[in-house]
């Protein structure tokens, strides 16, 4: 925990190992998560489409950034979480041209949640 997965078109060319490291620390500061516990996955995404507009056209892009933490959470503090991905996103993607779409969310991971390390 935390379990930080970022969806993107495969449009996107940004420094990834850079937003992954000041999101993690943005977790830490905002919702109390440990260094050594924050992980993030990228998984880019060939086709992107947008609404009825042809795929190939490539004239928009997505990013969705998902963290998953441990219940406990205010309300107040997932949304401080989420602005400050959102300005990150805005830092570390530049403006090439297309219509970005970038969201992010907070959530809570059951209760069933357990993992390991080797």
């Amino acid at each position: 925990m935390p379990q930080i997965t970022v969806d993107h078109s495969a449009a996107l060319f940004f420094d990834q190992e850079g937003f992954a490291r000041d999101l993690h620390a943005a977790t830490v500061e905002i919702a109390a998560a440990k260094p050594e516990a924050c992980k993030t996955q990228f998984r880019e995404s060939t086709v992107t489409a947008f609404g009825y507009e042809d795929p190939l056209d490539a004239g928009h892009a997505i990013i969705h950034v998902t963290i998953g933490l441990l219940a406990g959470r205010t309300d107040e503090t997932k949304a401080k979480l989420t602005e400050a991905v959102l300005e990150l996103l805005r830092k570390y993607i530049e403006d090439d041209g297309f219509v970005l779409h970038a969201s992010a969310e907070v959530r809570e991971l059951d209760a069933s949640y357990r993992k390991f390390e080797r």
